[in-house]
């Protein structure tokens, strides 16, 4: 929105750089700024007293930033497209909000799946946030179970694909008005 109101989107626009790029900056700058925040509470949790399973290792960190990198991906590419499409400063946060609230409290995040009533434990079983939750976690707390952190990752990499395609067209559809 702020782009669009101070004209540096139509500056980018009528360049000879592809809409594709465009799009893709954007999601890889929302994405990238994820990751460094998930590094810094990371560390702070480190810091105030997490801790870490003894079979920790480098690629357990690199496996937490691979699924915050999927999810991210996905969300930043719906919320791009929702971005593009408004002129009020207000709307995207209301979107995002609308989205990732509902999004939260269907998840594994505060509550395990198997104490929510049954008709949340569908929802949570279908939400990306569960198996964020859940590959976290096995990454960071609990002995990795291999079995498990694939289907994380492959949910996780569904989402992603699902929304970025979603994102990046209705994005694309956007940026061409």
């Amino acid at each position: 929105v702020w782009d669009r109101r101070l004209g540096f989107l139509n500056k980018i626009i009528s360049t000879p750089v592809s809409r594709a790029a465009i799009i893709f900056s954007k999601i890889l700058n929302a994405t990238l700024r994820t990751v460094f925040q998930a590094t810094v509470i990371l560390a702070l949790a480190y810091l105030l007293g997490l801790q870490l399973s003894p079979k920790f290792t480098l690629f357990n960190l690199l496996g937490i930033y691979a699924a915050i990198f999927l999810v991210s991906v996905g969300l930043s590419s719906i919320f791009i497209a929702f971005s593009l499409r408004t002129t009020r400063m207000e709307r995207p946060m209301q979107i995002i909000n609308l989205i990732i609230m509902p999004l939260m409290f269907t998840s594994n995040i505060f509550f395990p799946i198997s104490l929510m009533p049954e008709w949340m434990q569908i929802v949570a079983k279908v939400n990306p946030l569960s198996y964020l939750t859940e590959a976290v976690r096995e990454l960071t707390i609990l002995p990795p179970d291999g079995s498990v952190l694939m289907f994380d990752f492959a949910n996780l990499g569904i989402f992603a694909v699902i929304l970025s395609a979603i994102g990046i067209v209705l994005s694309w559809k956007y940026l061409t008005k």
